[in-house]
């Protein structure tokens, strides 16, 4: 019998690379918000899988930015560099058929010599499949890699085999977090999150990245949770976007983000959000902190 092995996995990449997905694929649950757009990870996120022979904490972290340059863009890439130097194995998430300066950078924050696993996503998507093997051997030369693995999110294709890879690349011994738990998170964690979900995938091009959220109050009674929440926005001018027509949009927001917490909790949700504005706060080190990203 194989011995038990145990450790971190971490998702590290240029943004839309498919960590986030990957992460939720794995461990069979929704835990990391998703959508379209750069950005939409910013806070790190541990989803736990327990197997018969191993336990794998897989930690999701920010896209490494080469664009943005503001305190919290530069914030989000210190803790990606953390993430990629401080778990047992890299899992370098990169798109099939593209390795660019960003995807080079962020392979350049794992430190020499760490076990790397470099996990082509989204083959699904190459047509046709023939295409993919001298971009296989063209990567092969960027870094020793432990091993590359071909994958798709979206259908879960070659999982199993990324699953085998890297627990070999685990230290054996014990189980660090009890069987039962799925993350490190905690409800109200969730709370906010699928809201700046909604965020994302509704609102204009820059407007999601001049918002964010912070739970006021949450608080259980029974199996009925009642949650308020404040969302913040950078300028005078984003507010009223926000809001919408007779606040049509900041409804739609609350409900699609309402119906996925009932979703998740199991129970009913009465929740209820302001926007606000914070000025320049993507900017500003005292609210970056009270967001959680300093």
């Amino acid at each position: 019998m194989s011995a038990f092995r145990s450790g971190s996995v971490g998702f590290v990449g240029r943004p839309n690379t498919g960590k986030s997905s990957l992460l939720n694929r794995l461990v069979g649950q929704k835990l990391a918000i998703v959508s379209p757009r750069e950005q939409t990870t910013r806070h790190l996120l541990t989803g736990i899988l327990n197997t018969a022979d191993c336990q794998i904490a897989f930690i999701d972290s920010p896209g490494f930015q080469t664009r943005h340059r503001n305190l919290l863009n530069r914030s989000l890439n210190r803790r990606a560099g953390e993430v990629a130097r401080d778990v047992d194995v890299a899992a370098f998430v990169l798109e099939a058929l593209r390795l660019d300066g960003a995807d080079r950078a962020a392979l350049a924050r794992v430190p020499a010599g760490h076990p790397v696993v470099a996990v082509v996503n989204k083959v699904d998507l190459v047509r046709p499949a023939a295409r993919l093997l001298p971009f296989l051997q063209r990567l092969a030369q960027e870094r020793e890699f432990a091993a590359i693995v071909p994958v798709s999110a979206a259908t879960g294709r070659n999982l199993p085999e990324l699953l085998r890879v890297l627990r070999e690349q685990l230290p054996e011994g014990p189980a660090h977090y009890p069987a039962e738990q799925l993350t490190d998170r905690d409800e109200r964690f969730f709370a906010a999150e699928l809201l700046r979900e909604k965020i994302f995938r509704l609102l204009g091009e820059e407007l999601p990245y001049r918002c964010d959220v912070i739970v006021d109050s949450f608080r259980e009674e029974g199996r009925l949770r009642r949650i308020e929440a404040t969302l913040w926005v950078e300028r005078d001018s984003h507010k009223p976007i926000v809001l919408g027509k007779g606040g049509a949009m900041l409804k739609r927001l609350s409900t699609d983000a309402r119906k996925d917490m009932e979703g998740l909790y199991g129970g009913k949700v009465f929740l209820q959000v302001w926007v606000k504005v914070k000025r320049n706060w993507t900017e500003d080190a005292r609210t970056l902190r009270e967001l959680g990203y300093a």
